[in-house]
C-alpha cells in the first residue's frame, strides 16, 4: 500500500467513526451535526459546501469538485440517518464508533455512514492533489433515506436539482461480496423494486368486551392479515432477476448452471430455495420472484373491555421491475377481501439501469477485475429501495456499488438493519481504495 492510499484509508476510518458517535436514529432524523462535520472536511480541502435543511434538524450536504466540463458529472451519494438501534440487544454500544475484533461497530456502519465517510475522504483528496478532470464530481450527504426519502433525496431533486444533477450516480444497493455455490461474486446493483406502504383498515361495530360481536374488527383484520402471511402474493418474472441470476449461473461450474438459473423463475425457483444452506439468502431469492407485502404493525382498541370499531395494520410492498403499483393493490385486495380497505401513505416505482450500456458499469467491472480477479461482477437487483428513486428522477443512472470485502463469517444481509451492525476496518480500506479507483477513471482523473 503507498503512503497516499493510507492516508485516503486513515481519512475514511476517521470519518466513519466520527458518523457512527452521532446519533441520527430516524425518526426523527437530526442529520443537521453528521451534515456540517462532512461539511467542516470538505470546507478544509478547499471545497465549498453546501449545507441545506429540508426542515429544522434535517440537514443535506452537498459539495462539488469542478472538472472542464467534457462530460456530464458523477454523484457520489449517501444517506446520513440510520435505523434504530435497540442497544440492549448489542455486544457493543451502537454509538461509540469503537473496534472490536477488527472491526468497526456502529449503527450505519454499513447502512451507510461508510459510504458517506468512503466519498467524502475521496473528495478531499482529489481536491488536494488539484486534479482537474473531465466531469465535475458531486457528493451528497442526505437525510431521510430510511423513512422514505421526502426530508433528504426528494426535497433536494425537487428544490435543488441543479445542484445534484448528473450523468451517473453511484450509491447503496450493492459492492458487497456474496457467495453462491461457494462461488463469490460482487454485487452491482442495477435494479430495485418499488416501495409502496400502505394503511389497511378494518371496521366494524364497536361494543363490550364480555359481549363478543361477529362482526369485530380486530378479528376482521386478523383474518386478513392471516391470509396474507400464508398465501403471500403472486410471483412473476423480470427481466432484470433473470439477469441477475444469468450472471451468477455463467460463473458456476456446467451441472449448476441450469439449476441457479432456474431460482428466477417463479414457478421452479421456490421449490429450488430449499436447497439453499443460507436462510438469509433464501429470503433474499425469495423476494425477488414477485411483489411482497410484510405487515409490520397492527394497531386497535386502548383497553381490554372495549371491542374497537376499527382495526388497522401497516403493510410494507415491494414491487418486482415490470410491476406497477396498481398490479400490486390489486393482488394485495384478492387476498385482505373486499372488508379490508386500503390507503397508499408512501409510494416510489421501481428502478432499472441498463449495465451493458453504460460506461460507469465497464469501470466498474474493470476495476473489480483487478481487485478481486476471482470475484466476478453480476448486476444485482435490490429488494429493498434506496435514494436512487430520487435521483434517476432528474436523469442520473443510477449504481449501487459502495465496495466493502466482508469476510465469510460476516453475511451482508445480517448487518443490514441487524443487530451488531459492523464493517471490518481491513474491509472498509479495501473498499476506499476500490471507490476511489472507480472514480478516478470515472470522472477522467487519471
Amino acid at each position: 500500500m503507498k503512503d497516499n492510499d493510507l492516508d485516503l484509508t486513515e481519512h475514511s476510518f476517521r470519518l466513519c467513526q466520527e458518523l457512527l458517535r452521532i446519533d441520527t436514529t430516524n425518526p426523527p432524523g437530526n442529520e443537521l451535526p453528521a451534515a456540517e462535520l462532512l461539511a467542516d472536511e470538505l470546507r478544509a480541502a478547499g471545497l465549498e459546501p453546501t449545507v441545506l435543511q429540508s426542515r429544522p434538524g434535517r440537514g443535506n450536504v452537498v459539495a462539488r469538485l469542478r472538472g472542464s466540463g467534457e462530460l456530464p458529472p458523477l454523484l457520489l451519494t449517501a444517506h446520513l440517518d440510520v435505523v434504530e438501534a435497540e442497544p440492549e440487544s448489542w455486544e457493543h454500544p451502537p454509538f461509540r464508533g469503537e473496534v472490536h475484533d477488527g472491526c468497526l461497530w456502529g449503527r450505519g456502519a454499513i447502512d451507510m455512514k461508510n459510504m458517506a465517510a468512503m466519498s467524502v475522504a475521496i473528495m478531499t483528496r482529489l481536491a488536494s492533489e488539484e486534479v482537474r478532470p473531465k466531469r465535475d464530481l458531486i457528493f451528497a450527504g442526505v437525510a431521510d433515506e430510511e423513512a422514505g426519502c421526502k426530508y433528504g433525496s426528494l426535497w433536494l431533486c425537487e428544490n435543488h436539482a441543479d445542484l445534484v444533477r448528473s450523468e451517473f450516480a453511484i450509491g447503496e444497493g450493492g459492492g458487497f461480496n456474496l457467495r453462491v455455490a461457494g462461488q463469490e461474486f460482487f454485487t452491482v446493483q442495477v435494479a430495485e423494486k418499488g416501495v409502496c406502504w400502505v394503511k389497511a383498515r378494518a371496521t366494524g361495530e364497536p361494543g363490550h368486551g364480555s359481549m363478543p360481536r361477529e362482526d369485530s374488527a380486530v378479528v376482521r383484520l386478523s383474518e386478513a392479515i392471516a391470509r396474507l402471511g400464508k398465501q403471500g402474493l403472486p410471483r412473476h418474472e423480470s427481466a432484470p432477476v433473470q439477469q441477475f441470476v444469468a450472471g451468477l449461473a455463467t460463473h458456476l461450474p456446467a451441472p449448476l448452471r441450469p439449476i441457479v438459473k432456474m431460482l428466477g423463475s417463479p414457478r421452479l425457483g421456490p421449490p429450488l430455495l430449499q436447497l439453499l444452506p443460507d436462510p438469509s439468502v433464501r429470503r433474499a431469492f425469495r423476494a425477488l420472484l414477485g411483489n411482497t407485502a410484510s405487515p409490520t404493525v397492527l394497531r386497535a382498541g386502548s383497553k381490554t373491555n372495549v371491542i374497537p370499531g376499527v382495526a388497522e395494520a401497516e403493510i410494507d410492498g415491494r414491487i418486482l421491475p415490470g410491476q406497477t403499483e396498481p398490479d400490486f393493490l390489486r393482488e394485495l385486495g384478492a387476498i385482505l377481501g373486499d372488508e379490508i380497505s386500503l390507503d397508499v401513505v408512501h409510494s416510489l416505482p421501481p428502478v432499472v439501469t441498463e449495465p451493458k450500456e453504460s460506461s460507469l458499469y465497464s469501470v466498474i467491472h474493470d476495476v473489480m477485475r483487478e481487485r478481486a480477479p476471482a470475484a466476478p461482477v453480476v448486476p444485482f437487483v435490490l429488494q429493498g429501495f434506496t435514494d436512487a428513486k430520487a435521483f434517476t428522477s432528474i436523469g442520473a443512472k443510477w449504481y449501487g456499488f459502495a465496495p466493502v470485502k466482508l469476510p465469510p463469517t460476516l453475511r451482508f444481509a445480517d448487518m443490514f438493519h441487524g443487530h451488531n451492525e459492523r464493517i471490518p476496518v481491513e474491509g472498509l480500506a479495501w473498499g476506499t481504495e476500490t471507490l476511489m479507483r472507480v472514480v478516478r477513471a470515472c470522472i477522467g482523473a487519471g
